[in-house]
């Protein structure tokens, strides 16, 4: 009984070694793409997720500036009120009236004096 041939494999035999050859080498071909491409992904979240917390920062920073503006426009808009006499008025012409009054004879000399005192003391 037969066994089988001894030497070089027969021309089906050849065929499966060699599908078998090129079914391994897609195999691990395939494999090693997969990886390269899980790592070029990793690597481009990575650099947008920075990307993002830059952005996120100068937002952060600019919101900042925007409110410390906006705290110094109000600080100088509170010492400007501060700085303008109280109720409006213009002393020179208050005395001014005061004066015309006076010389019209509507007020005294004692009402005039303490007229433009409550006026220049205010």
């Amino acid at each position: 009984m037969p066994l089988g041939r001894m030497g070089r494999p027969g021309l089906i035999g050849m065929a499966a070694r060699t599908a078998v050859v090129a079914g391994t080498a897609t195999a691990v071909s395939g494999n090693v793409a997969r990886r390269q491409n899980e790592r070029a992904n990793q690597k481009y979240e990575a650099q947008a997720y920075e990307q993002q917390q830059a952005y996120e920062q100068q937002q952060a920073y600019a919101d900042q500036q925007a409110a410390a503006q906006q705290a110094a426009a109000q600080q100088a808009a509170a010492a400007q009120a501060a700085a303008a006499p109280a109720g409006g008025t213009d002393v020179v012409a208050e005395l001014q009236k005061l004066a015309a009054l006076q010389q019209q004879g509507i007020l005294t000399d004692d009402e005039f004096a303490a007229a433009k005192a409550k006026l220049l003391g205010a």
